[in-house]
């Protein structure tokens, strides 16, 4: 009996890269959506002290929503800069945008201005999927359509040829 393993190779890293960022930013959006509902500045009491300009510690201020945008928005960028970036840039981008906002995720989570449960769940999902791009930013070692060198093969030519090789080997 003849067993063929195939081993399947992401080629396009920019693509898988910017899909990562839509999951995350998807996942943003949820958590902040549903936290609209869960909210406490949405009761009347707690609208009137939002309204003068404090949410539970933090002061909220245009500087503060600036940042937050800021963060925010490198996040939206990445889906389109990891597919538009050259490898370097791209790679380094990805990994630095990742851990800010991973220092972000984590950062939340030490207040009570947003603890639930399901703010836990999406927090703990998006930090795993910024780890996941970092570690896949990481590893990424050769740039889509790079040239090889005399006496290098590209990962799919060496699954080619150990397949060739099991095939001859099992062809005796």
């Amino acid at each position: 009996m003849k067993t063929t393993t195939k081993t399947t190779v992401m080629k396009d890293r920019k693509a898988m890269l910017s899909l990562l960022w839509i999951f995350v930013m998807f996942n943003f959006t949820y958590a902040d959506i549903l936290t609209l509902y869960f909210n406490n500045v949405l009761q009347k009491q707690a609208w009137q002290l939002f309204q003068s300009g404090t949410v539970g510690s933090v002061h909220i201020t245009q500087g503060f929503v600036l940042l937050g945008a800021l963060l925010l928005e490198t996040a939206i960028a990445m889906v389109l800069l990891s597919r538009v970036l050259k490898y370097r840039v791209n790679r380094w981008a990805n990994i630095i945008v990742a851990v800010i906002q991973i220092v972000a995720n984590v950062q939340s989570l030490t207040g009570p201005l947003y603890w639930n449960l399901y703010y836990a769940l999406f927090t703990a999902i998006e930090i795993a999927c910024l780890l996941f791009i970092v570690w896949y930013a990481w590893t990424w070692r050769q740039p889509e359509g790079a040239v090889l060198t005399s006496g290098q093969a590209s990962v799919s030519e060496q699954g080619e040829r150990a397949e060739r090789a099991s095939h001859a080997h099992a062809d005796e």
